[in-house]
């Protein structure tokens, strides 16, 4: 079989010197693809142009580039559809593969047949099947639905999701997200009490991080905040770099990124939604326990006592951190909790074979 994955910035997960920033889904697509091509499938990202070498192998995957589809700006799309449509026709994949939502996902769909693959979309967040991001881009939202109805097989990274698929009356298997490495840390040397780590987007309301921050005054916090909503992030800089307990750091390469959760005793997700944060991942195998604001994918705090959620209230995260910050044993619990939810979710053999069998079934309608 035959991939390529639609991606914008995919690419640079794969690449150990790139020290741009780019988000979850897209480190997802760079661990499929990489895992699809060691296992013998060839492999091609197709991704936006930002300094790679047109047809480079990188980890065993075949890079191809498509002007700057990446920007949102109609103008540099249109621009980049006749590329993107002639490296289609040129690498002729069996099954194009798009993670999370674009409105490309539509051309893509009513595509498929004269390019003469089978079209793959994976969620990536709950939003994009419940109606939240149609209501939120009507226009793109609508196209995005249409392009989901039209692909050929859908997988979901929670059961929740496939659930939310199948309420619409659409097929849906599912594969979990991936590991970058299984290795885990020891556990020792956790110089850091509290740790957040995200784009600077108001749906991971980093502001609340720095309010829990403000609550414990002794605590050694760490913020690793990288730049995407201009006037948030320079709200959320001034404030944090004012605060005594919080080390407030601009951005982080993937190559660098485990070292901080290694080093932190809890990590602390304050987003209002998220199918899977790969942030959860990073802090299990760095041994954190994880405090939730609200995110609790397929209910893995009850399962593995990973941590705990706070059901999106202010009181209870700041009460629940507390408790773990004062009480040994219930931390231990925790940590040992998100190294089991890591262990038992999300092995990359089980999931890339789930997807792979997904793939055997009969195309989704």
């Amino acid at each position: 079989m035959k991939f390529l994955f639609l991606s914008d910035h995919a690419h640079l997960a794969l690449d150990p010197a790139a020290t741009r920033i780019s988000g979850g889904s897209q480190l997802q697509v760079a661990l499929l693809a990489r895992e699809l091509a060691g296992a013998g499938h060839p492999t091609t990202i197709l991704g936006a142009e930002t300094g790679q070498t047109d047809g480079e192998m990188m980890q065993g995957v075949r890079l191809r580039k498509a002007g700057r589809f990446d920007t949102g700006a109609v103008g540099a799309t249109l621009r980049a559809l006749p590329k993107m449509f002639r490296i289609l026709r040129e690498e002729k994949p069996d099954y194009v593969i798009v993670y999370g939502w674009t409105s490309l996902l539509f051309l893509l769909g009513i595509l498929k047949r004269l390019l003469g693959c089978r079209l793959v979309f994976v969620c990536a967040l709950d939003a994009e099947i419940d109606g939240g991001f149609r209501r939120e881009n009507p226009i793109r939202g609508m196209l995005f639905g249409k392009g989901m109805e039209l692909s050929d097989f859908r997988f979901g990274i929670t059961r929740h999701q496939a659930d939310l698929f199948h309420k619409r009356g659409m097929a849906c298997e599912v594969t979990r997200l991936l590991l970058q490495k299984a290795d885990f840390a020891s556990g020792d040397n956790k110089a850091v009490d509290l740790l957040w780590v995200a784009r600077c987007h108001p749906v991971k309301q980093p502001m609340k991080f720095l309010d829990l921050a403000g609550q414990f005054p002794s605590a050694r916090c760490r913020m690793i905040c990288s730049p995407q909503d201009m006037s948030l992030w320079q709200d959320v800089r001034a404030r944090a770099v004012g605060m005594d307990n919080v080390d407030f750091i601009e951005s982080a390469p993937y190559s660098e990124i485990q070292e901080h959760f290694n080093a932190a005793r809890i990590f602390v997700n304050t987003s209002t939604e998220e199918g899977v944060p790969n942030t959860f991942i990073h802090a299990g195998l760095g041994r954190a326990a994880i405090a939730s604001l609200r995110v609790d994918p397929d209910g893995m705090f009850g399962v593995f006592q990973a941590g705990f959620c706070a059901g999106d209230g202010m009181e209870a995260l700041v009460s629940g951190t507390g408790r773990l910050l004062a009480d040994p044993e219930e931390l231990e619990k925790a940590r040992s909790g998100a190294v089991r939810f890591v262990k038992e979710w999300h092995g990359n053999a089980a999931n890339v074979e789930a997807f792979l069998n997904g793939l055997g079934k009969r195309p989704a309608r």
